[in-house]
């Protein structure tokens, strides 16, 4: 059953740019006949990805009150142990959000994505994508000290919140001219149980991952390209736990292509690291993937070994599934190299020299 998403990369979200119009420029230079959508690359500090929400959405609610600042000198996290510990205030027991900060960039970078596609610069078929973070990847970062407690009332807020927030960028971009994709990395290592402040278990895990994903998806009008992105995630770095095998992304998939009560059009599912780009066990759990007319996206590009890598891994998976696009391990907006123009150029020349 083939989708309506057939592209053959996909660009996961945050690129190594320092703009929204430099970020749509190289794109749509670059591999604009490759891709489903545009992303602005998420530029500056929306590159911090939830650390953008923790700063600038939770720490500022005047119902969260912060418990520890974060520990890094440079008063940016390093990792996650190192953000700043938040908790919801005694006697609360909901809150509301009025506004996610991360909405305003998103329209402004719209504009700049119509006024480039009228010069030419990105072709008139092209649609514009953008990213939400999931309501538990935006929350388990911050919350450790009475996990279950803070999210029984935050979770729900934020839930309403993306729930607004899609409405909102609806109300300025047409539904056929958008690509949303929601991000979950904090609910894959949620549901692989390493996180230590999380509760619940394995069930409750699950229900911070399917709940909000089963009435969110449904939300978004089925004229919107919808896509998936499931991570192990970069901070500090790629991968932050390395899974035994695709087993747990399989299930997830399966699970959110059953429960979103629309198209799922596309899945970006994260690949190994180099040393098991031969690992067929790793990606032998490939074969149980059913998720009929989505495009699945393997994160297997890595910038460590370029071509022969991509290959080597393409070559692997293809074993277990027959056709399918690639993509970065994950967004590389924090993985710039020593030039980013040529991190780019060189994402672009190897998916071409590997694919085509």
């Amino acid at each position: 059953m083939t989708g309506r998403v057939t592209s053959e990369l996909l660009l996961v979200g945050s690129l190594p740019t320092s703009s929204a119009e430099e970020g749509l420029r190289a794109g749509a230079g670059l591999v604009a006949d490759l891709v489903p959508a545009l992303p602005d690359g998420e530029a500056g500090p929306l590159g911090a990805w939830v650390g953008f929400d923790r700063t600038r959405l939770l720490e500022p609610h005047p119902d969260i009150r912060m418990l520890e600042p974060t520990a890094s000198p440079t008063g940016r996290a390093r990792h996650a142990y190192e953000t700043a510990r938040l908790t919801v205030h005694d006697g609360v027991d909901a809150l509301r959000f009025d506004a996610w900060p991360r909405v305003p960039p998103m329209l402004e970078s719209y504009e700049i994505f119509r006024r480039l596609r009228s010069e030419g610069v990105i072709p008139a078929d092209q649609r514009f994508q953008v990213n939400f973070p999931a309501p538990s990847s935006v929350f388990s970062g911050a919350f450790k000290d009475h996990y279950a407690r803070d999210w029984e009332i935050v979770g729900p807020a934020l839930e309403d919140l993306t729930r607004r927030s899609i409405d909102q960028v609806l109300a300025a971009v047409p539904a056929n001219d958008l690509a949303i994709q929601i991000d979950m990395a904090y609910e894959v290592l949620d549901l692989e149980q390493v996180l230590g402040w999380t509760e619940g278990g394995v069930a409750g895990a699950w229900d911070r991952f399917g709940g909000p994903w089963s009435r969110l998806a449904p939300h978004i009008p089925e004229e919107v390209l919808l896509g998936l992105h499931l991570c192990y995630g970069t901070f500090p770095e790629w991968p932050m736990f390395e899974a035994r095998d695709m087993g747990l992304l399989v299930r997830m998939a399966n699970h959110a292509r059953a429960h979103a009560g629309r198209p799922l059009d596309w899945l970006h599912l994260a690949g190994p690291r180099y040393l098991r780009s031969e690992d067929e066990a790793f990606f032998a759990p490939l074969d149980g993937l059913h998720v009929p007319g989505t495009r699945v996206f393997l994160g297997i590009v890595l910038p460590l070994d370029g071509e022969q890598g991509l290959r080597r891994r393409h070559v692997t998976a293809s074993r277990y599934l027959h056709d399918f696009g690639v993509a970065m391990y994950c967004g590389f907006g924090r993985q710039p190299g020593e030039d980013p123009a040529e991190t780019l150029r060189e994402h672009a020349a190897v998916v071409r020299s590997v694919l085509h």
